[in-house]
């Protein structure tokens, strides 16, 4: 039987969404769907991949949704000299003004923020890569030998530049399964390019309007972990993650063609939570197949490693989930 509270809070939840979208349109023209999966990895409680060229508005995009959030913002830019120490902070020598005693004090690192934006995440080497995956495993970091725990929530949109490779430290596929989705970030439409062009050169700047607060994020997404799902659409998820594990019985034909290494049980999981939030989203307290198949896209491509024979074939991890869903 559905919890009748659970149920007007599924209710508040999509109204919240509508509300989010409409300021969030305010300053952003378009990318629908980007906003859509963003907010549902936000209530999944789990962190994005952002891949696009540059240009396309991503940095705006989060900066908005963390105003439209009542959330703290920093952004990070992943450089080939960035340190730990400049993400997750350091101790500094302070002396007091009266005592004259020096003692350490702790300066905090801009990912003590709600929003975290990595820009270009894999311009930096592994070991400072490896300091803000500590933080999104963890939600805390460990500097001068303590461990401080991160705000809540704690939101990490990284993003990667899809053309420029050289000079650039790939994500390694462990890390990668850190991220509940990639989302990608493509042109806009004509008509969506000429109102950000009229946008971008008037004299306005448009804003959003906070429409939630960091605790209220915080129900949301506990509500949405208690969003109960049937085992036969779970088992879909299930199915559509082993089906891309090569040498295993269950492997479909096209994996076993093209694809190097398949998604892992975490996959399952966030495929799971990401169906969840979309369900939450739409104002349903229950899961069925379309959520599955909707999520499915942002939450495996980045999980299937495709092989030489995908690549020169064009094929893509995207068709290769199309090809999964419609053997389902």
């Amino acid at each position: 039987m559905t919890d009748a509270p659970d149920t007007e809070a599924i209710a508040r939840l999509h109204e919240a969404c509508q509300n989010l979208r409409r300021e969030l349109a305010k300053v952003v023209i378009g990318q629908t769907e980007v906003v859509d999966q963003l907010l549902a990895a936000l209530f999944a409680g789990g962190h994005c991949l952002l891949v696009g060229v540059p240009g396309l508005a991503k940095t705006l995009l989060v900066r908005t949704l963390a105003e439209a959030l009542s959330l703290q913002f920093n952004r990070i830019q992943f450089t080939p000299d960035l340190m730990p120490s400049d993400i997750t902070g350091a101790d500094i020598i302070q002396q007091d003004a009266v005592s004259g005693e020096r003692k350490f004090r702790f300066l905090p690192g801009p990912v003590f923020a709600n929003v975290v934006l990595a820009d270009e995440i894999n311009r930096t080497p592994p070991k400072t890569q490896a300091a803000l995956l500590e933080a999104m495993q963890e939600r805390q970091v460990t500097a001068g030998g303590q461990r401080r725990e991160l705000p809540n929530p704690f939101f990490v949109l990284a993003t990667q530049n899809p053309i420029e490779q050289e000079g650039t430290y790939p994500l390694p596929e462990a890390q990668l399964d850190r991220f509940i989705m990639e989302v990608l970030v493509d042109y806009p439409s004509e008509d969506e390019e000429l109102e950000i062009v009229k946008q971008t050169t008037a004299d306005f700047t448009p804003s959003a309007t906070a429409t939630l607060s960091a605790a209220e994020i915080e129900q949301y997404v506990h509500l949405v972990r208690r969003v109960p799902i049937a085992d036969h659409v779970a088992r879909e998820a299930l199915q559509l993650c082993r089906r891309t594990r090569v040498g295993r019985a269950e492997a479909a034909a096209i994996a076993e063609k093209y694809v190097r290494w398949g998604a892992g049980p975490r996959a399952s999981q966030h495929l799971v939570l990401a169906a969840k939030a979309r369900a939450a989203m739409d104002g349903r307290f229950f899961v069925d197949e379309r959520d599955i198949r909707a999520a499915a896209k942002p939450v495996l491509r980045h999980r299937i490693i495709t092989n030489y024979a995908a690549e020169a074939d064009g094929v893509t991890p995207d068709a290769i989930v199309d090809e999964l869903i419609a053997k389902a």
